[in-house]
């Protein structure tokens, strides 16, 4: 028997690694570039540090049969899986090669998929899926279906323990949909992904409707009408950095505090730009994002289905260098009211910074919630008790800023103080009450005004009187309701001090399997 010098074999390996790495034939590679898309290692690279990744499984391949399977028999099967860092942090990713089977999942593929979510999940490590695959893959029938019931049992059982990142840089139909819904976050692309169940071939067939991929499942439909996707961008570049960049909030688990990163930004720098900002009527809108630039560290912050239900706004940002969540009003569209999409946009929101040990600031100016017919008969009871669910539930520091308007049963689900707010704060431009001063009037003295010799002045008056009695900004202060009415100024160091003393906050929570929330 001939024995082979080791370095002849080390040769042999680093051969056989260097034909892995570049992938199928070279005319697979100019169609993925062609279609405006980079290759999977190229997306590994991008998205992890320089040099940091580590594959596993690498030189697996696939035993099916049948249907000329047998013949072809790629390493790494479709899938390229691993481990590496972002910004120093461990973090886990899988990601799909459509030039290998179209990136469909076999037995194979799904088992090494199975393998890093384990280990993702065992070391306390984000996980990030690049996906770009045709579902599963029609020749091993059953067993690749299987294998993608393996990947939502999984999802399932990280969610609340690891972040986990779905980023579609591909075509994602059918079942294979559902994994990136399990997850945290999802990043799309334009022009290049696809999300549906059923493809345009299927809807015509079935109900006749004739629709575009991108009509159907594209990047700005899931950013915009259905709230799949979270964050959207115009190339897979900028995308897989701003993954990057929010993988640096995160923590790499739920026993795990945000990384902390002191900048330059003062703690203690007022803001008086707020003054000119926010005006005193609240008839008037203003735009909320200018808000939180003012407020939070350097005016940055990551916004959270920034298209969808602009109504409400969801960001995240740093305060003294501590992540925070931030839910806010929107008085820009449909004046800050609360609907059905900005509840379930916001419920969202607050269970993901619970989950992940990350402090909730609620900027208030919500003028109720929005009446309608189409609301009423949409569930707006249903998806209200969502986001009031969510606040009740979260343990995490919770702060309530009112700036202006904060009516009715809106003004109660944003946090108040008496859905378990930690703190709750106010602007002396605040107005907490039932409703507004004129609705209120009609109600409470409609047979004064009706039998009045002058209606429309004694509406005045009595309007008036209400307004003086129980919305002056301190009225709430003055039945403990809101802990201190603060200078529009001081609320970013206010916010800062909050934070620093609620940082080892500690909820006791009741004995149960787990709630059992809205539907």
């Amino acid at each position: 028997m001939e024995v082979i010098p080791v370095l002849q074999r080390v040769d042999e390996l680093s051969d056989l690694k260097r034909r892995v790495v570049a992938g199928p034939d070279p005319e697979a590679t100019r169609r993925q570039h062609a279609r405006g898309k980079l290759t999977v290692r190229e997306r590994i690279d991008a998205l992890l540090d320089e040099g940091s990744f580590q594959e596993i499984e690498g030189l697996r391949r696939h035993r099916a049969t049948g249907f000329g399977l047998e013949a072809k028999r790629p390493h790494t099967d479709g899938v390229v899986t691993g481990w590496g860092t972002v910004h120093g942090r461990s973090v886990f990713v899988y990601a799909h090669d459509f030039r290998i089977f179209g990136g469909a999942l076999g037995e194979a593929h799904a088992q090494k998929i199975h393998k890093v979510m384990d280990l993702a999940i065992a070391t306390g490590a984000p996980l990030v899926s690049l996906n770009d695959g045709a579902g599963a893959r029609i020749q091993e029938g059953v067993t690749a279906l299987s294998g993608y019931g393996g990947i939502f049992q999984r999802n399932t059982r990280a969610s609340g323990v690891i972040p986990q990142i779905s980023v579609m840089l591909g075509p994602c139909a059918g079942g294979a949909a559902y994994s990136p819904a399990l997850t945290d976050f999802v990043f799309m692309v334009r022009g290049t992904s696809q999300m549906f169940i059923t493809g345009p071939d299927v809807v015509q067939a079935v109900t006749g409707e004739r629709v575009s991929h991108d009509a159907l499942g594209g990047a700005d439909v899931h950013a915009e009408r259905s709230g799949v996707a979270h964050f959207v961008y115009d190339d897979e570049a900028t995308c897989l950095e701003e993954v990057r960049y929010l993988l640096s909030m995160l923590p790499q688990n739920n026993r795990e505090q945000p990384p902390a990163m002191l900048g330059a930004d003062p703690a203690d720098r007022r803001g008086e730009a707020l003054y000119d900002l926010v005006p005193s009527d609240g008839n008037r809108p203003y735009d909320m994002r200018a808000v939180i630039e003012e407020i939070v560290d350097d005016g940055a912050h990551l916004e959270v289905h920034e298209r969808w239900a602009g109504n409400v706004i969801c960001t995240l940002a740093r305060l003294g260098g501590r992540v925070v969540g931030i839910v806010a009003n929107q008085p820009q569209s449909l004046a800050g009211v609360l609907d059905i999409a900005g509840a379930e946009k916001a419920a969202g929101f607050v269970q993901t910074c619970d989950a992940f040990n990350l402090p909730i600031v609620t900027l208030l100016d919500v003028p109720g919630f929005l009446p309608g017919v189409a609301q009423e008969h949409g569930g707006i009871i249903r998806h209200g008790a969502k986001l009031l669910y969510a606040y009740c539930n979260a343990t995490v520091p919770r702060i309530s800023v009112v700036l202006r308007k904060a009516y009715g049963g809106a003004y109660i689900v944003m946090d108040s103080r008496s859905i378990g707010a930690d703190l709750s704060l106010a602007w002396p431009t605040n107005e907490i009450a039932v409703m507004g001063a004129d609705g209120a009037a009609n109600v409470i003295f409609r047979r004064e005004i009706a039998a009045a010799d002058d209606p429309d002045a004694t509406r005045m008056q009595l309007t008036k009187e209400y307004r003086t009695n129980l919305m002056h900004p301190y009225h709430a202060a003055e039945r403990g309701l809101v802990d201190d009415v603060i200078d529009p100024a001081e609320t970013r160091p206010v916010l800062i001090r909050s934070l620093a003393m609620l940082t080892t906050k500690h909820a006791d929570l009741p004995m149960r399997k787990h709630g059992n929330p809205p539907q």
